[in-house]
C-alpha cells in the first residue's frame, strides 16, 4: 500500500524544522542567585524551551498539511498512489502505529470469510440475466492483471474496486523483461507495450557510502505510466467480457460445498466458483487469515517527484549515502531509489527508505519526511529552493516470513501482495506479480477446468519457495539495530562487499539479484568470495542479524540447492510421466514442477 500526495509548491524550503533554529539563553552574571531563585529559573527555562519546542513542532505539522492541503481536488483512486491528502498521512501513520502495538486479539478481527455446509439453495435458479461467475477478483490495480490473463483464457470474470480503477500518475519503475511478461500472457500487445512507458535511461547505479559505485545497464530502468497501464488493461478485459464493478467494496464471503457467494457494501450478490483475493497487504481476507499477527519487517518510503534537475539521464537502484542514525530511539539506516520521471526531461523522483523491525519502535512517516527534506538535497546535489516538488510519496510495507500466504479457505485464493509473494526486500508487488503471472494464471485455470478449488489444491498456487525464504536474511542485514554490536558503518560496508564479489563475478550474478530473484550458484558464489576476501566482515554478519536467524536460514539455504537439483536433473525425466497422470494428479504434480522453478529462481533468463 502506497500512498502519494501531490502538490505544487512555490516555496519548497518554506518548510520549517526545529531541528534548524537555536536559541540562546545569557542569565544575567551582576549578582548570585539563591536557591529558591535557581530553582524558579530553571522550572521558567525548562517550560519556556518545551513551549517552543511545541511551537517549532506544530508549525512544521502545520506546513506540510498546509503544503499538502494545496492540491488540487480530485476522486482516490485504488492501489499505490491512490490518496491525496495530508490526512492520508495521517491515517497511514496510526496504521503504522498499530502494527508496532500490542498483537490484537484474534476474536476482535471481523470474520469476512464464513464456511457454510452444502449446496448453495439458489445456485440452480439463477437466470441467465443473472450469471455466476467463473471468476471474481477483489482489488483491482493489480488484480485486473489477473483477471486479463484468465479472461483471455475464456474464463468468465468479475473484477470489484472499491475506487474507480484507474491507475496513478507516479510511474512504476521495472526492467524490460518484467513488462514484457505481460505480453507473454496475452494482457497486453508489444505496440501496448511500448506506449505505456513513459521513460527510459541508462545506466543504473548501486553505491553505498562513498566506497565505490558499480553501475550496470538495463535494471530496473523503465518508468511504466500506471494510468496508461491500467487504463489500456481495463479495455481489454471488458472487450474479453469482463464485468467491473467499481465504487465498490467487499462486505463478506459465504462458502458453500459448490460456490462462494459475495456480498458487496451495497447489498448486490456474486456468486461465482473462486474468488481471487487482490487486496494488497491490508486485505481483511488476509487480516482474518493471519489472525492479527503483526509483521516479521516493515519497509518505510518517502519520497517526492521534483522539477528542475538539469543532470537527470541516470538512475539509482539502490544507494546510500550515509551511515545508520538514530531517529528518537529508533535506529535506522537509509537508502534511496532515484530515476528520471516521464513527466519531463528536467523531471526526477526520489525515493528515500528504511528497513525497521515492526516488533519494536520505528519512526513515523512525517519523522521520515523531515530527514528527507534535510537529506535529498545534498544527495541529489541540487539546493531544494532550485526544485518544484510534483508529488510527495510515502508508503508502509509489511512483510511476514510466512509467505507466500497458503489457502487457508476452499475457492478462496490470494495473489500478488496479499499473498507476500513480493521479496521482502524490495516495495511494491508490480514486478513478482508480473514474474509470477504466467505460473498463477495457468495454474488457475487448471484449477477450474478440474474444479479443484478446495485449499490443498489452491494452495499449490502458493508453495514454499525457498529462494524468497532466503531473502529474509538480506533484509534483517540491512535493517539497523539497537544494541547490535557492530558500527554504524558495517551495513554499507557489508553491502558494498557483496556488491563487489557479484560485480566480479559478472552480469550472470549482478543482474538476476538485482531484480529480487535469487538463484542458487550465484549465492555460492558470491557468499565463496565475500568470505574469501572479507573475512573480518563474518563475526559481524552474526551480531548484526542473530544466529537464530543464520541457521533458519541454512535451512533455506539448503532447501535452495535442492529446488535447483530437483528442477534442473528431476524436472526433464519426470515431464512425460506427469503428463500420463489423471486429472487431478496431473495438476498436482505440474504444480510441484512450477514450484521447483520458481522456488530456484530458475524462471528467470540472462536477457
Amino acid at each position: 500500500m502506497l500512498l502519494l500526495v501531490q502538490y505544487h509548491s512555490p516555496a519548497p524550503n518554506s518548510i520549517r524544522r526545529h531541528g534548524k533554529k537555536r536559541w540562546k539563553f545569557s542569565p544575567r552574571a551582576s549578582s548570585v542567585p539563591s536557591r529558591t531563585q535557581a530553582s524558579a529559573f530553571f522550572l521558567f527555562f525548562k517550560l519556556s524551551f518545551t513551549f517552543v519546542f511545541l511551537r517549532e513542532f506544530l508549525q512544521l505539522s502545520s506546513d506540510l498539511q498546509r503544503i499538502m492541503e494545496k492540491l488540487s481536488s480530485g476522486e482516490e483512486v485504488g492501489g499505490a498512489g491512490g490518496a491525496y491528502s495530508y490526512n492520508a498521512l495521517k491515517r497511514l501513520d496510526q496504521i503504522w502505529s498499530g502494527l508496532r502495538s500490542a498483537p490484537i486479539d484474534p476474536e476482535k478481527i471481523p470474520q469476512v470469510v464464513s464456511r457454510t455446509p452444502g449446496s448453495f439453495p439458489k445456485l440452480q435458479t439463477r437466470s441467465d440475466a443473472d450469471p455466476i461467475y467463473d471468476v471474481i477478483v477483489c482489488g483491482g490495480t493489480l488484480g485486473i492483471f489477473v483477471a486479463t490473463a484468465l479472461a483471455s483464457k475464456g474464463l468468465y470474470v468479475g473484477v470489484v474496486e472499491r475506487n474507480i480503477l484507474k491507475g496513478r500518475e507516479q510511474e512504476w519503475n521495472i526492467s524490460r523483461k518484467e513488462l514484457l511478461e505481460l505480453v507473454q500472457v496475452g494482457v497486453l500487445s508489444n505496440d501496448e507495450a511500448e506506449y505505456v512507458i513513459a521513460s527510459e535511461f541508462n545506466p543504473n547505479r548501486c553505491g553505498f557510502e562513498n566506497k565505490g559505485d558499480i553501475w550496470v545497464q538495463d535494471i530496473l530502468n523503465l518508468g511504466v505510466s500506471p494510468a496508461k497501464l491500467l487504463d489500456v488493461v481495463k479495455k481489454r478485459f471488458i472487450a474479453l467480457g469482463g464485468a467491473l464493478f467499481e465504487a465498490r467494496s467487499l462486505s463478506n464471503i459465504a462458502i458453500y460445498d459448490d460456490a462462494a457467494i459475495l456480498t458487496l457494501n451495497d447489498g448486490e450478490v456474486l456468486p461465482c466458483r473462486l474468488v481471487i483475493d487482490s487486496m494488497g497487504n491490508f486485505s481483511p481476507i488476509v487480516r482474518q487469515i493471519r489472525g492479527g499477527k503483526k509483521p516479521d519487517g516493515m519497509c518505510l518510503v518517502v519520497g517526492t517527484c521534483c522539477r528542475g534537475f538539469d543532470t537527470n539521464t541516470t538512475s539509482d537502484v539502490i544507494y546510500s549515502s550515509s551511515s545508520a542514525k538514530y531517529i528518537g530511539n529508533s535506529p535506522v539506516q537509509y537508502f534511496w531509489e532515484a530515476f528520471p520521471a516521464g513527466s519531463g526531461p528536467l523531471d526526477r523522483t526520489t525515493y528515500m527508505f528504511t528497513y525497521v523491525d515492526p516488533q519494536g519502535a520505528g519512526p513515523a512517516l512525517e519523522d521520515l519526511l523531515e530527514d528527507y527534506w534535510d537529506l535529498m538535497p545534498a544527495y541529489q546535489g541540487t539546493p531544494l529552493e532550485k526544485l518544484e516538488i510534483l508529488r510527495v510519496i510515502y508508503g508502509i510495507f509489511p512483510t511476514y516470513q510466512n509467505s507466500p500466504l497458503p489457502a487457508a479457505f476452499d475457492r478462496v485464493l490470494q495473489v500478488g501482495d496479499a499473498s507476500g509473494i513480493q521479496s521482502p526486500v524490495s516495495f511494491g508487488g508490480f514486478g513478482s506479480m508480473t514474474r509470477h503471472l504466467g505460473r498463477l494464471s495457468t495454474g488457475i485455470h487448471e484449477a477450474m477446468a478440474g474444479d479443484f478449488l478446495d485449499k490443498e489444491s489452491l494452495g499449490l498456487l502458493n508453495p514454499y519457495m525457498p529462494n524468497l525464504s532466503a531473502s529474509w536474511m538480506f533484509q534483517r542485514a540491512m535493517s539497523a539495530r539497537s544494541n547490535s554490536g557492530v558500527s554504524s558503518t558495517f551495513i554499507n560496508e557489508l553491502l558494498f562487499a557483496n556488491f563487489q564479489s557479484m560485480k566480479k563475478l559478472g552480469d550472470t550474478v549482478l543482474r538476476p539479484f538485482l531484480q529480487d530473484v535469487i538463484q542458487f550458484e550465484p549465492l555460492v558464489k558470491t557468499l565463496g568470495l565475500v568470505m574469501l576476501t572479507q573475512p573480518r566482515i563474518l563475526p559481524s554478519i552474526f551480531k548484526q542479524v542473530g544466529v537464530g536467524v543464520i541457521l533458519d536460514w541454512s535451512m533455506h539455504f539448503f532447501m535452495l540447492g535442492y529446488f535447483t537439483f530437483l528442477s534442473g536433473f528431476i524436472d526433464p525425466m519426470m515431464r512425460s510421466w506427469v503428463e500420463s497422470l489423471p486429472p487431478r494428479e496431473k495438476y498436482k504434480w505440474r504444480r510441484y514442477l512450477d514450484a521447483w522453478k520458481y522456488g530456484a529462481g530458475l524462471d528467470y533468463h540472462q536477457e
